[in-house]
């Protein structure tokens, strides 16, 4: 039983950048697949697809790397919030993440976002992960 479901997410995104594969295949949720949806539209991923075959489902994500070096875009993963330690930020206190270069991915009432769209709606939340 996995108690944290965004923790293996990241994971499992980790392992198989570290192992240099093309694609990987993902327990889908509707969490999972909005953070998807944000790691796609920052660029950190080629694309994704949510299949819905069996009864819970999967996203396939296909992953990027640089074409010259063959190293992989996303740097890090790394979680925020766990199970055992939330960590929420009002709007005015959002992290940034390496200066701006980086991502932070948030939970919010409004649905789920990036940090610099969470202070253009002026909204806090649950910190997530940050994406690098």
């Amino acid at each position: 039983m996995n108690t944290d479901p965004i923790a293996d997410y990241l994971t499992r995104i980790r392992n198989a950048n570290s192992a240099g594969h093309r694609v990987v295949e993902i327990p889908a949720s509707k969490l999972k697949l909005e953070i998807t949806k944000i790691l796609f539209d920052q660029g950190y991923i080629l694309s994704y697809k949510n299949e819905e075959s069996s009864a819970q489902g999967s996203i396939k994500i296909a992953l990027k790397y640089d074409p010259i070096t063959k190293d992989p875009v996303i740097k890090k993963l790394q979680r925020v919030s766990t199970p055992g330690l939330r960590r929420y930020s009002a709007s005015q206190e959002i992290p940034r993440v390496l200066n701006g270069l980086g991502v932070a991915i948030l939970s919010t009432s409004h649905g789920v976002m990036t940090g610099k769209q969470a202070q253009k709606e002026n909204v806090g939340g649950e910190v997530l992960c940050y994406v690098y």
